[in-house]
């Protein structure tokens, strides 16, 4: 959560005079504006904001950005911004980055910083494919995705980002859709929260994967195929017309009827972001295997934080001492050169 005084901007004040150079109808555009819209309702400033990104076609979202950012090597997007963070903690940091670029060469990175829970947010533009490089199969492309690589379809089982970050030790994973008016809503509560947020971004690759994820986002299957979970409420879909229950047998979510809105009287299930069993369940129920995609914040549960725990650390360590350069340069095993080498 970003601790700094409440500033007025508008989404003008976000955006730069570069050309976004994205393909004609890519949902990186729909991510870009709503974190514009966003940006002014979190009343954060530019110059004490950062975008860090690694490679792919969502990591040239800082260009985009009014703010500092980084636009690093593949996958070390990560390290770059735990450094950025370390040498100055006020400053509100966020890594953007695509399936390829934080689940394959950038999987090791990505999973320390959340599991050192360092304050920032992470947005995962996934869409199931190497858009930059010819659309060739990604970490996250389902079994049977024909790629310049997979001709005759990927064999691989696809890694799931949310469970990636949750067993990763992620304390905020959320999930939310390109396009959808919700995303803000997911994003201010990305931000407000106190250490390492995550959130996967289902997102439309029009070249190389268009409609992917078309079983759940056209307008007419988004309401019996979306659920929108929110804290304390009922998981509910289809209008209200359906929710999830827990089946103690085996321990898994099914779906169940809702009759005359009696949730209770189903058995439906209310939404606890605390909970990291229900948050797994919840992940688990993924678009393409027979059940409704779980989207909004899915788990939430904050605790300390690596940048302030190193931070406190540095102030106990120096508590009461002076800087002294020469000592510490005169410390430990030094030498003289005795005599000089040849004139060349």
């Amino acid at each position: 959560m970003n601790e700094m005084t409440k500033f007025t901007t508008t989404p003008k004040d976000w955006e730069t005079d570069q050309e976004v150079r994205w393909c004609p109808g890519c949902g990186d555009y729909a991510v870009l504006k709503a974190v514009q819209r966003t940006m002014p309702e979190l009343g954060v400033r530019p110059e004490n904001t950062v975008f860090v990104s690694g490679i792919g076609c969502s990591s040239r979202f800082p260009y985009y950005m009014e703010t500092y950012g980084f636009h690093t090597i593949h996958g070390r997007a990560p390290a770059v911004a735990t450094g950025v963070k370390l040498a100055n903690p006020e400053l509100d940091v966020w890594i953007i980055t695509g399936d390829g670029d934080a689940l394959s060469i950038g999987g090791n990175h990505t999973m320390h910083l959340l599991r050192r829970n360092l304050d920032c947010q992470v947005l995962l533009f996934n869409n199931e494919i190497y858009g930059l490089t010819k659309g060739q199969y990604s970490p996250t492309s389902r079994v049977g995705t024909r790629s310049p690589s997979t001709p005759y379809g990927s064999v691989d089982r696809p890694a799931s980002p949310c469970s990636f970050a949750l067993g990763s030790g992620a304390r905020f994973v959320a999930r939310a859709i390109d396009t959808h008016k919700n995303l803000p809503s997911v994003l201010k509560a990305a931000h407000a929260h106190k250490g390492a947020s995550f959130v996967e971004i289902y997102q439309n690759c029009i070249v190389y994967n268009d409609d992917v994820f078309a079983p759940f986002t056209e307008k007419k299957a988004a309401p019996d195929n979306q659920i929108w979970v929110e804290d304390g409420k009922p998981v509910l879909f289809a209008n209200g017309a359906k929710g999830l229950t827990l089946n103690r047998t085996d321990l898994k979510l099914h779906v169940v009827d809702v009759v005359d809105g009696d949730w209770e009287a189903a058995g439906v299930i209310v939404h606890d972001q605390t909970n990291h069993g229900l948050a797994q369940m919840l992940i688990d129920f993924a678009p393409g295997e027979g059940g409704p995609v779980v989207l909004g914040v899915i788990f939430n549960h904050p605790r300390p934080t690596f940048d302030r725990a190193v931070v406190e650390q540095n102030a106990a360590a120096t508590a009461g001492k002076k800087p002294d350069l020469q000592k510490l340069i005169s410390k430990g095993q030094t030498w003289q050169v005795e005599k000089a080498g040849p004139t060349l």
